[in-house]
């Protein structure tokens, strides 16, 4: 009983670090990729830079999206688009 004793503070200090940091960061990169897979033609998203935009077209091949902005076309990785700035974007708005 001694030899575990000694190191039930490490287990305990191991359990607390997976619950509140290492699990909420997989959960959330596994929503994050899940976003990206669900991405359509015509949403409006925000990308991590900042740039607003909607989606023209998707490739499955690289991974990428085209985006029209004020400033033309351009193309992005879907690992740039902001998964909670977007929800933000196309959230319903709250009549006041």
């Amino acid at each position: 009983m001694g030899d575990i004793g000694q190191f039930l503070p490490m287990i305990l200090i191991f359990v607390v670090a997976y619950f509140f940091m290492i699990r909420p960061q997989m959960k959330r990169s596994k929503d994050e990729k899940k976003f990206a897979a669900e991405l359509k033609k015509g949403d409006r998203v925000i990308t991590k830079s900042g740039l607003h935009g909607k989606v023209m077209d998707l490739s499955d091949k690289d991974s990428s999206c085209i985006l029209e902005t004020m400033a033309g076309k351009l193309k992005f990785d879907r690992s740039a688009i902001s998964m909670e700035m977007s929800k933000k974007l196309n959230a319903p708005k709250e009549k006041k």
